[in-house]
């Protein structure tokens, strides 16, 4: 019987309703231990029609957890393709879209109960992101049980569930039972409740347990839920104790052939006899688990250590006797008791072989922690074994942790012990995995200092793989610092090496290097290197590769101004992050469209798509710091009064970096800025800022751009770059013909910057132009260059030939940021409304098939496989979705 739960079961049937209609979404169902989430899950389940699959997984409280344990424990139910998948261990990108579809082709409801998700895996937390933010789009129901006290702030699950889509995500959390409610269960078991309440503040678990003590003193009920469990466990027969003590010792759920191979056949009495008293549960398989977690808890510390070691030993024996298909699933398991057992000798066997196994499912934080349970016993292993221990760690801890300094410390242990061996290419790999750490802590001297060091110690070595991505890491330091001449020189060193010996992925990685530096450096081969390693990247499902090729790429292509290429890559690039959850370096390619759209002038898409990355909590600064230099920029430019303050806050992170890409266009605007309000003091200090910096490492169209405000702002002298260095429409005006300026502006598709140009002009032509200038600006909103238009033609006499000022708010055109035409945007809001081809027809009043043909369109331009594909983009672009009321649905 379940007391004062009747409104969180109420919750939960009307969520499956939900999800029975084609409206899943996920509930989490959290309180403290023992406040009755099991309970209320199975009322559930008994209460919910035959209409629903309801399948249980757990996750448990290994040493290190099983990578995806309640996936695991219900993939046989679920589908038999999830399940060959699982045994083989494939990766997520595998299998996590197989799961997908097999919930997308089931028939009915499915409802998956992941249950104590505090104790998840990295790979299950990866799964509950990804199952997450598609689930709405299912006929499926995801249900998280976890401990609220084991949940704070850096847990991994919070971090998680900031992700999912708030408008699919129900919370429910139990509370303590009332005074009231607790007299009920007392009353009901024949106690007294006389202290009860105050000992157990209404817990639960508690409350029955110590309920259940029925030979309790009177009126004295033990201080803790230990205390009660060991006075349970002390009124049972020697067998019963036995059966529980032995079970105490494997978290989560216990096979019944383990316990006959610990305890012999005749424990199967005992085992029922345990279950009638309510101490164990069966499932359906026949794995027994105990009733509460807190109760095994409570029965391990009943037993000394050296019987938990013993016991240990005996599980992880058994388990070591299993067929090799079967005892290498149950690894993870293998090295908890291992580990129990304190077997130094079988934890360094099996620990790295569970750490590949995690790794390969994604689950780096799982592989770390089995590297780490090894680490406990390095003293113990062979030299070379150690040092690959510190290695490993150190690898899988960068991709999962943030423990920079005991990475850091790992490595150089590895460094140490790799020189005494003479291994002199491990040595090598090591200082190159140094560097990567310290540059991105922000420590670019020490970053240097050990990419040098690197290549000066495997250029000792006959040449290698090693040193190919040595001199790789050497290339991407320098491109990264604008030393252009040095990147492309390391990058072919390393290319030239790789192909030698057959290095795909280092081919990769440095063709984006001298590709990238060739672009910026505006210099020939760029493009078809950067398009080799992006082709090569897609080609090998090396997915962050890729997204490294299309965010270098495509800001290449805004700042040389090849706006097409920039649109294609961007379009590109977001759909294939969106497509494989990168979502930081989706919100980084969002930031240089926000970018692009400023250069053409579309300042209200610019600063929309900026503001949607912005309002993204925990995003790393380097990934938000594109959108947030642009939406100062366009803040800025339409006349809003914070747009100085978010350039201040862009150029204070910028600085941070070190590198010129993050502090140039920000200063630049910062003068742009100062210039637009008449301050011409305030703009002195940014421009001489990067007069000061160096010049000859500038890429030509920021060098342009430098030279272009220091001559408007009035600066003294001149800069020392020769204009042939400085692009065209830059160049022509600096020799005094802005007219042609503004023409050359106009051709490469930047309104503004045209219109800048065209407020230069003097002599007789000065009026006609300025006049054409404030047309432009109040045709994109720019409110502060329009205005001073208006005044330099005041002051000139030519304000008669300005056109009427604009009264009231502007109103203006707006184009679809993907360029979807009126009729594309009136189909894309009946995809993002679940219709069908044909419903949309008749809403929309054309013809199926020309609706097919405008579904189609939609679909390239999202760069989309499918409609499903589309709604992800919408959840995490809203402002593609054109607003309410903005189309007549029948217009065409």
């Amino acid at each position: 019987m379940l007391l004062e739960r009747e409104g969180p079961l109420g919750i939960l049937l009307a969520r499956a309703e939900r999800a029975a209609a084609g409206h899943g979404g996920t509930v989490l169902v959290d309180g403290e231990a023992g406040v009755g989430k099991t309970s209320l899950l199975r009322e559930f389940a008994e209460s919910a029609d035959g209409n629903y699959r309801i399948l249980w997984g757990w996750c448990e409280a290994l040493f290190t957890p099983r990578p995806l344990g309640p996936l695991q424990d219900m993939a046989h139910l679920l589908d038999l393709r999830v399940a060959a998948l699982l045994e083989e261990t494939a990766a997520p990108e595998r299998l996590f879209p197989a799961l997908l579809n097999a919930l997308q082709h089931t028939r009915g409801t499915t409802v998956l109960i992941f249950e104590d998700m505090h104790w998840a895996d990295n790979a299950t937390l990866d799964l509950v992101r990804y199952l997450g933010r598609r689930v709405s789009l299912l006929r499926t129901m995801l249900v998280l049980s976890m401990r609220r006290d084991e949940i704070s702030a850096d847990h991994p699950l919070t971090h998680v569930l900031g992700d999912l889509p708030s408008a699919s995500v129900r919370r429910v959390t139990l509370e303590p039972l009332s005074p009231q409610a607790v007299t009920v269960l007392a009353e009901q078991a024949g106690r007294s409740v006389d202290g009860l309440y105050r000992i157990t503040e209404g817990n639960p678990f508690f409350v029955t347990e110590l309920l259940s003590s029925s030979e309790a003193e009177p009126g004295r009920v033990p201080d803790s839920i230990r205390d009660a469990v060991w006075s349970r466990l002390a009124r049972l027969t020697p067998g019963e104790r036995e059966v529980l003590e032995v079970m105490s010792i494997m978290p989560g759920s216990v096979e019944p052939w383990l316990i006959r191979a610990l305890l012999g056949d005749e424990t199967e009495v005992l085992v029922d006899q345990c279950v009638g008293r309510g101490l164990l549960r069966r499932d359906a398989q026949g794995a027994l688990t105990f009733r509460h977690e807190l109760a095994r808890e409570a029965t391990l510390d009943r037993l000394a250590p050296s019987v938990q070691r013993s016991l240990h030993a005996k599980v992880e024996a058994a388990l070591s006797e299993l067929p090799p298909a079967q005892a290498s699933a149950l690894l993870s398991r293998r090295v908890h008791h291992a580990g129990g057992a304190d077997n130094g000798e079988r934890v360094l066997e099996l620990a790295p072989q569970a750490a590949g196994q995690a790794a390969r499912l994604g689950a780096h934080r799982e592989a770390a922690s089995h590297l780490a349970t090894a680490l406990r016993y390095v003293s113990e292993a062979p030299s070379a074994l150690a040092a690959q221990l510190c290695e490993d760690w150190a690898y899988e801890a960068g991709l999962s942790q943030f423990v920079y300094d005991e990475i850091i410390e790992a490595r150089h242990r590895a460094i140490a012990i790799w020189r005494e061996l003479g291994r002199i290419d491990k040595v090598g790999a090591n200082l190159r995995w140094l560097s990567r750490l310290h540059w991105r802590r922000g420590e670019g001297q020490e970053a240097e200092d050990y990419a040098d060091q690197a290549v000066r110690e495997v250029e000792n070595l006959p040449p290698g793989p090693e040193l190919a991505m040595a001199y790789s890491t050497r290339s991407q330091l320098h491109m990264l610092h604008y030393r252009f001449d040095e990147a492309i020189e390391w990058g072919e060193r390393a290319i030239s090496l790789a192909d030698r010996f057959g290095e795909v992925e280092t081919r990769v990685h440095a063709l984006n290097n001298v590709g990238t530096a060739l672009m910026f450096a505006d210099r020939p081969g760029g493009r078809e290197r950067l398009e080799e390693s992006l082709a090569l990247a897609l080609d090998h499902g090396f997915h962050d590769h890729a997204s490294r090729a299309y965010t270098n790429f495509s800001e290449c292509a805004v700042v040389a101004k090849d706006f097409a290429l920039a649109e294609r890559l961007l379009a590109e690039g977001i759909a294939h992050c969106a497509r494989h959850d990168l979502d930081s370096a989706a919100q980084y390619l969002l930031g240089r469209q926000a970018q692009l759209r400023t250069e053409q002038g579309r300042f209200r898409e610019a600063e929309t798509i900026a503001q949607g990355v912005m309002s993204l909590e925990r995003l790393p600064m380097v990934m938000h710091l594109p959108a947030l230099t642009e939406l100062g920029r366009v803040r800025v430019r339409l006349g809003e009064p914070d747009g100085p303050a978010l350039l201040e806050q862009a150029l204070q992170e910028g600085l941070t970096t070190g590198e010129a890409q993050r502090v140039i266009p920000v200063r630049l605007a910062l003068a742009e800025a100062a210039w637009l309000a008449e301050e011409p003091g305030a703009s002195r200090e940014p421009l001489t800022a990067l007069a000061e910096m160096d010049l000859d490492n500038f890429r030509p169209w920021d060098i342009g751009e430098l030279a272009v405000w220091w001559q408007r702002c009035g600066m003294a002298g001149s800069l020392p770059v020769p204009i042939a260095r400085i692009p065209l429409p830059q160049a022509l005006e600096l020799r005094g013909d802005p007219m042609a300026a503004s023409a050359e502006w106009s051709r490469l598709g930047l309104p503004y910057e045209s219109a800048l140009a065209l407020m230069q002009v003097r002599g007789n032509d000065a009026g006609a132009a300025l006049a054409r200038a404030v047309t432009t600006f109040e045709g994109v909103e720019a409110r502060p260059a329009a205005a001073l238009a208006r005044k330099l033609a005041q002051r000139i006499g030519a304000a008669n030939q300005l056109p009427k000022q604009r009264r009231g708010p502007y109103t203006v055109a707006r184009q679809h940021p993907l360029g979807l035409t009126r009729q594309e945007q009136q189909v894309l809001t009946m995809i993002a409304q679940g219709l069908g081809n044909k419903e949309a027809a008749r809403r929309l009043s054309r013809s199926p098939r020309t609706v097919e043909h405008q579904v189609s369109a939609v679909l390239g331009k999202f760069n989309a496989a499918n409609r499903m594909e589309i709604l992800l983009r919408l959840r995490g672009e809203p402002w593609l979705l054109p607003p309410t009321g903005a189309l007549q649905a029948g217009e065409n």
